[in-house]
């Protein structure tokens, strides 16, 4: 797939990062929220990583997603670990060849190069002051689905090491840290910054701008000069199109190559193609989440419902939860059904339920938050099993 770069946004982020903005306060931590396969992740390693390095930073990137199965927290620590050892380079390999556990650094700060990032070893501060004293420059930590920090307590407690290393770090007009957290679901994104107790109360999530006419006039032009024939390129059309794949530019981009193969061999222009390809892909993204839904224990479906209606303010245990269970299911719920019924949407391939280390609950896909809204709007909610007519035999007459 093309990349469209988005210097011009990655430079004001850098700015603003480095507490240079007239406002804003992300240098004391950017959060960026942006859907799923938006491009958030192409942005923040094809751009802004690119960007922050060129203005002398040392770059750690971290994505919490790429394998779930590890623990959020081991995976911050040991990337800030790769990173510290991969700027010692000979003085930590020196080290470990001599036998030396510890690498001076600066004159001062010791650490243990045989437990660099574990959490047994250096703290976060520590390694972090090391990578900044060691590199003489500033440290910009990029933590891709931060979100999922929350989901152990290891992870909850990386995040307030994170914010004690970047109070330690930083002053008015000299940064030395920075935090960038991106979530594909604002809501999940927002536990870290919304209460008293979370690790970066009062910070602002910022929605990433999503990819708009510049995307669309990039892709047209590459087209145009590929396919001559076809000037010119209806970029309304396409941006329709884009539109209704939800922004989603990988989407977008196979559709749009597959209009263009000449193996599909379209007796019309290309756009018409690419629209309907549009059309069909979200029919099959709410007929998904339809047959998900309907593929669920009525109990689990009310559970669900009731997710999806009260977002953050969700109590899944309390009276009136309870009320809403036995309305939508004919019967009396007990918290225990109630919370079974929550481990089953979390057990689910995909999970339907996200689950933070401190028992809060969320839609796993913002998508159906999106497609629950759409439904009661147009007053179709819940989804209803089809009825089928049932066969007539005139041997019963």
């Amino acid at each position: 797939m093309i990349h469209f770069p988005r210097r011009a946004l990655a430079q004001d982020l850098v700015t603003a990062l480095q507490g240079k903005g007239l406002l804003g306060d992300a240098h004391n931590g950017l959060f960026l929220a942006a859907p799923r396969r938006t491009g958030k992740s192409t942005f923040l390693q094809a751009d802004l990583q690119p960007a922050l390095e060129q203005d002398g930073a040392v770059v750690v990137y971290v994505d919490l997603w790429a394998d779930q199965r590890r623990d959020p927290g081991d995976l911050i620590a040991e990337a800030i670990g790769r990173t510290l050892i991969q700027q010692l380079g000979p003085v930590a390999k020196a080290a470990r060849a001599s036998g030396l556990e510890n690498v001076t650094i600066a004159g001062v700060l010791k650490i243990d190069t045989s437990k660099i990032g574990k959490m047994d070893g250096a703290t976060l501060t520590e390694a972090l002051r090391a990578l900044h004293q060691s590199a003489k420059a500033p440290v910009a930590l990029i933590i891709d689905e931060a979100q999922h920090a929350l989901t152990s307590e290891a992870g909850e407690a990386a995040m307030t090491a994170l914010k004690s290393a970047r109070d330690q770090l930083n002053r008015p007009g000299d940064i030395h840290l920075m935090l960038i957290m991106s979530g594909s679901d604002r809501d999940k994104l927002l536990r870290l910054v919304n209460t008293n107790g979370a690790p970066f109360y009062g910070s602002q999530i910022q929605r990433m701008p999503e990819l708009g006419p510049d995307f669309i006039a990039h892709v047209v032009q590459l087209i145009e000069q590929q396919h001559p024939d076809l000037q010119p390129v209806d970029s309304a059309a396409l941006a329709t199109a884009f539109a209704s794949f939800g922004h989603r530019p990988q989407f977008f981009m196979a559709a749009v190559g597959q209009a263009l193969n000449p193996l599909a061999d379209l007796q019309t222009r290309f756009e018409p193609a690419v629209l309907e390809a549009a059309h069909q892909r979200q029919a099959q993204d709410e007929a998904q989440m339809e047959s998900e839904y309907l593929g669920l224990k009525p109990l689990e479906q009310a559970v669900l419902w009731r997710l999806l209606e009260q977002g953050q303010r969700f109590r899944p245990y309390d009276a009136e939860a309870l009320r809403f269970y036995a309305d939508k299911t004919g019967q009396p719920v007990t918290p225990p059904k109630a919370q079974n019924a929550l481990e089953s949407l979390r057990q689910r391939t995909p999970a339907l339920v996200w689950k933070s280390a401190r028992s809060e609950y969320a839609v796993d896909d913002a998508a159906m938050h999106r497609w629950f809204a759409l439904r009661t709007q147009h007053g179709t909610w819940p989804p209803e099993e089809p009825q089928h007519p049932l066969p007539f035999d005139p041997g019963q007459f």
